[in-house]
């Protein structure tokens, strides 16, 4: 018996049709006697919609108000799952983040998970009922609904997996692993059978979709055996094995001698910005990126070159695509 941590994506969650699948997945996994919690996601578009009547009602909208509402996606397909599974015979019950509780710190709309209590949830699981928990949200000490930021429940899967001590995380999505490349553009592209978290991390950090950043970090600090595949499968049939991202050590158990380059990645959503004729003198570049950490922008690929003029210097940087008016405007 195995200890399971399964998450499941937007497109997985899409419509009761799809919910359906997810279930059978689950379902498959309690039949072979494994204890199992499930992270969902909202449906496929849901947190965007949301997020459109946020700023349709008060276009400055309270962020602790924000949150109650995008928290609702996550707890609607939570709740739906839970009823899938009762209706096949599978016990189960919904697990909201201010329920197990999910403590997160005090940050509206990007929240960091502090700890999560699991002794209820331990308590369910080893009954055999499926744990079904909204991904992306928590609780704040105050008692308010905190939510972690886009993609957060991907962060919540692998922080409920370290939680409970599952032996892995399974994160189903609409890719059935991680590719060498991006298998859209590359058609010779090749699914990986292991990647390390520092490559994963790499990756998703330069564009990769396949998992989240902050999950894989996380994943890397708590030693949580991550699983990406696909839960687009046909009937009653076994999803094809994925991608699984462990430590070094794993891999060379499994991998004596290892390719130098994984894999390669894109991002459209980077801009870059270049500064020219910065003073070359300490504090001369730090008076470019404090504003910026300052408003909370995320600073990537710093490149700093010779000036053409003596004591001057060039710096070459990457922002967020979406933040680069505001980055421009603190520059």
């Amino acid at each position: 018996m195995a200890r399971i941590v399964m998450k499941f994506g937007g497109t997985s969650m899409a419509g009761t049709e799809r919910i359906r699948t997810v279930a059978k997945l689950v379902a498959r996994e309690v039949a072979q006697g494994n204890e199992v919690a499930v992270v969902v996601s909202a449906m496929a578009g849901e947190t965007d919609r949301l997020v459109n009547f946020c700023r349709e009602a008060n276009p400055r909208y309270d962020p602790a108000e924000y949150d109650v509402v995008v928290a609702a996606g996550e707890q609607i397909t939570s709740g739906l799952l839970a009823l899938t599974l009762q209706a096949m015979g599978v016990p189960a019950r919904s697990w909201l983040g201010w329920q197990l509780p999910i403590r997160t710190e005090e940050a509206h709309a990007r929240a960091r998970i502090l700890d999560i209590e699991t002794g209820a949830l331990l308590a369910a699981m080893g009954r055999g009922e499926v744990a079904v928990i909204p991904g992306f949200q928590g609780m704040m000490d105050d008692g308010r609904i905190s939510t972690l930021g886009r993609g957060g429940s991907d962060t919540s899967a692998v922080a409920v997996a370290a939680a409970v001590e599952a032996d892995r995380c399974d994160i189903y999505t609409d890719v059935d692993g991680v590719y060498t490349t991006d298998p859209r553009i590359v058609a010779r592209a090749r699914k990986l059978d292991y990647v390390t978290y520092e490559e994963m991390l790499e990756l998703a950090s330069v564009g990769a979709k396949v998992l989240q950043t902050r999950s894989v970090g996380l994943a890397m600090k708590m030693g949580v055996r991550v699983q990406v595949l696909s839960s687009f499968v046909e009937g009653d049939e076994a999803p094809k094995r994925g991608t699984m991202i462990v430590s070094d050590e794993e891999i060379e158990e499994h991998q004596m001698e290892r390719q130098l380059i994984t894999g390669i990645a894109h991002d459209k959503n980077e801009a870059k910005i270049i500064v020219t004729r910065v003073p070359d003198r300490p504090g001369g570049v730090a008076n470019i990126f404090g504003p910026l950490a300052a408003a909370g922008i995320n600073v990537d690929m710093i490149i700093q070159n010779v000036g053409r003029d003596k004591g001057e210097t060039d710096v070459t940087f990457t922002v967020p695509a979406a933040d680069l008016l505001r980055s421009i405007d603190l520059l």
